[in-house]
């Protein structure tokens, strides 16, 4: 299905964190639960004298999520869960705004590698909008916020690239060790897509 409106001209703004999104590349997208990191958490640099680079915080802040010892774990709820997983389906297989190749609900967060057919912003708006409003009934607040507004982003440059995140998304529950394989993770790719099909082979890149 064609988007009109999506440009493959890339796109680069900046808010707590860089975005840059070169149109029709591969995206490894993650967000959070709000409130699952404490605030000294996100702004602690380790001691280090300077700042940390984008990757090196990503991997501190994302073992801390794994730990899940700060703030809400409403994924681990299957139904929330459910609707999360509903929800990338639909994205990708009907409104076809993304090519979905490897993703991992996690208990307080969540990892996707895709394609976008659309603009990043429809679809983290898209995602994040529907899923807090039934979570949100799911678990009976009202007005409470449940997503972390702003979520991470990062450009794939490469066929190995590409590999690594697959791999680091679908390990993730085993690093995080709530399972023993990938596969025995019941929200993961590793379980539920299989790789043959067309729709999840890994992109080429040119050498």
């Amino acid at each position: 299905m064609d988007h009109p409106s999506f440009s493959s001209t890339p796109v680069f703004y900046r808010r707590n964190l860089p975005h840059w999104h070169p149109g029709g590349a591969p995206i490894f997208l993650t967000w959070r639960l709000q409130g699952s990191l404490p605030t000294q958490a996100r702004t602690a640099r380790n001691g280090c004298a300077t700042e940390a680079s984008p990757g090196r915080e990503f991997r501190r802040l994302d073992a801390l999520l794994d730990r899940g010892s700060s703030g809400p774990l409403w994924l681990k709820n299957p139904r929330i869960a459910a609707l999360i997983l509903q929800s990338l389906r639909k994205g990708a297989r009907e409104l076809h705004y993304f090519v979905l190749h490897a993703f991992v609900i996690m208990p307080n967060h969540i990892h996707l590698l895709i394609t976008p057919h659309v603009s990043m912003r429809r679809i983290t708006n898209g995602l994040k909008g529907s899923t807090a409003r039934e979570a949100n009934i799911i678990l009976g607040r009202t007005g409470g916020r449940f997503w972390q507004d702003e979520s991470f982003d990062h450009w794939v440059r490469s066929t190995a690239e590409f590999a690594r995140i697959w791999n680091y998304i679908e390990l993730n529950p085993v690093t995080a060790q709530l399972v023993t394989r990938p596969q025995d993770w019941p929200w993961s790719s590793a379980k539920l897509l299989p790789r043959h099909q067309d729709d999840y082979v890994r992109p080429s890149y040119p050498q």
